[in-house]
């Protein structure tokens, strides 16, 4: 069976993978640990853990449970204080962590309990903190912060010295294709890969690297940018060159919802076929995009059976 990693983080990694585990392949999810956002940040406060929220909601994205298991587990307890609006399966993961002592212990235990197939690493143990470099050469401290800051960032890092995942760096190496998914690219695919044994095991695997293109721009982090502008981040983390293959929309939005998402200065990703040529990308161009409940979401099967047909060519 042909085998992927897949690195990101939060929801376009989770709508991605509801689509790839259809699919005969050896999955292993790789998830930035770096969010410091709502009852994220104050179970690291509390436990001095890394995050567990992404972590939770892409394992939950891989597992084969009813949805009456899956309701219960996005279940918040709003109406507590002390509980403090903490979803069901962050307290889960944050009791393992504390009973287990590692993500490597603990997300076995959870996996069982939702029925989860395939592999889900974090990055890394280290509980570490995201940091953005600002153009001005200011420094912007946490996840959220760099989401939020009117400037445009330069450079991300992390606030220490961080230790790679020894099994992340395993499934580099066997891995059949590399893909770095869509999401929040500064703050969810950036924290996957500026760790140097990371890029270094990338640049070493002798797969293919791709990168599936988010869909409108985020504001503070990729305004105006086209999918050309999102190739030129990654390599510059990863290497000139480094990503061989992008998969883009090439389908206009509908003008309601484009008009929406306007209004919170999102755009669409114009696919800039010259430019990315120049970058020697192989560009796969389709409409990729499905409307979930009035929001703009990657279509889970059609973008999965196109990973699936990359693969599938070296066969």
């Amino acid at each position: 069976m042909k085998k992927i990693v897949i690195f990101g983080g939060g929801s376009g990694l989770s709508q991605l993978l509801k689509g790839l585990k259809l699919f005969p392949i050896d999955i292993t999810a790789v998830v930035s640990v770096s969010d410091n956002g709502g009852s994220t940040l104050r179970l690291r406060k509390d436990f001095k853990i890394p995050a567990v929220g992404d972590i939770s909601k892409v394992m939950l994205a891989m597992s084969n449970t009813d949805q009456d298991i899956v309701n219960l587990m996005n279940y918040r307890f709003k109406q507590s204080r002390t509980l403090g609006n903490h979803s069901v399966k962050n307290l889960l993961l944050t009791a393992l962590l504390e009973q287990k002592g590692s993500f490597a212990s603990a997300i076995p235990v959870f996996s069982k309990l939702i029925g989860l197939e395939g592999k889900i690493l974090p990055i890394t143990e280290d509980n570490a903190q995201l940091i953005g470099i600002t153009e001005d050469n200011k420094t912007v401290y946490g996840e959220t912060s760099i989401t939020k800051t009117k400037k445009n960032i330069k450079k991300i890092m992390y606030n220490h010295d961080v230790e790679a995942n020894p099994e992340v760096l395993k499934a580099i190496a066997e891995a059949d294709l590399i893909i770095f998914s869509s999401g929040s690219l500064l703050t969810s695919i950036l924290p996957n890969i500026i760790i140097p044994s990371v890029v270094k095991a990338i640049a070493k695997s002798s797969a293919s690297k791709l990168y599936i293109c988010n869909l409108v721009t985020q504001p503070g982090e990729t305004d105006n940018y086209q999918v050309s502008d999102h190739i030129k981040v990654l390599n510059d983390y990863l290497g000139r060159n480094a990503i061989d293959i992008v998969l883009a929309n090439n389908s206009p939005l509908p003008s309601d919802l484009a008009d929406k998402y306007l209004e919170e200065q999102k755009n669409p990703v114009l696919l800039d076929e010259d430019n990315l040529k120049k970058l020697n990308v192989r560009i796969i161009k389709d409409k990729i995009y499905t409307i979930e409940e009035g929001y703009l979401r990657h279509d889970t099967l059609k973008t999965a059976y196109l990973v699936f047909s990359i693969l599938m060519e070296k066969e």
